[in-house]
């Protein structure tokens, strides 16, 4: 990258600099940027990295390979490869999406959390299963060791749907009127959510704690 600095103003190319040849392979393109210092600070883009109106969530898949993005209007996810560096695909949806997750390494298994209270779980073909959540929710944190979803929203309860199973568990019940967010600790599991009276409450193993 180029950068000159024009009446105290710093104009950066982005365009400017050495690039790979696509034909060369991944172990000679290894070499190169082990020896060339401008290879290997060089900026590469992503074609077509936007939204046509508003972006409102974005999750990279944990191998780093795709990185995924949800918007509006009309609601749709696009999945971008980093590798390739172009846009890989755009699905459209029926409603706007609260928020998402990719459970998966890759793509492979993607779940959308609307505004219209359904839940639904995308695979790499597409629209796997739809199914709806008792109130309407304003996130929602997996549980990787017991295949749990867990849904706040406009509800006291805590709402469990475990995906091994494919049923809804006993729902966690709180003292506040509504929960905002929620997350889990990878570390110890501990499951943590904010309610509307600035409460927290910490589950872990069937314990229940109120901070």
């Amino acid at each position: 990258m180029q950068v000159s600095n024009i009446n105290d103003v710093k104009i950066y190319n982005l365009s400017c600099g050495k690039s790979l040849p696509e034909w060369l392979s991944d172990r000679k393109k290894r070499a190169l940027q082990k020896k060339d210092v401008d290879i290997r600070r060089r900026i590469e883009l992503i074609q077509d990295f936007d939204m046509p109106t508003v972006s409102t969530n974005i999750r990279i898949s944990r191998d780093g390979q795709y990185i995924m993005a949800a918007g509006t209007y009309k609601p749709r996810v696009r999945c971008y490869d980093t590798y390739q560096l172009s846009l890989k695909f755009e699905r459209c949806l029926d409603s706007e999406v609260i928020k998402f997750d990719i459970l998966s390494e890759d793509y492979s298994k993607i779940v959308f959390l609307q505004s219209d209270r359904y839940v639904e779980f995308h695979s790499q073909h597409g629209r796997y299963h739809r199914l709806r959540i008792p109130k309407f929710g304003r996130d929602f944190s997996y549980h990787y060791p017991s295949c749990d979803l867990y849904f706040v929203g406009a509800s006291s309860e805590v709402f469990r749907l475990n995906l091994e199973q494919g049923r809804f568990l006993n729902s966690l019940q709180t003292d506040g009127s509504q929960i905002n967010a929620c997350d889990i600790n990878p570390a110890h599991h501990l499951f943590a959510a904010g309610t509307t009276e600035v409460k927290y409450i910490c589950y872990i193993y069937g314990c229940v704690t109120w901070l």
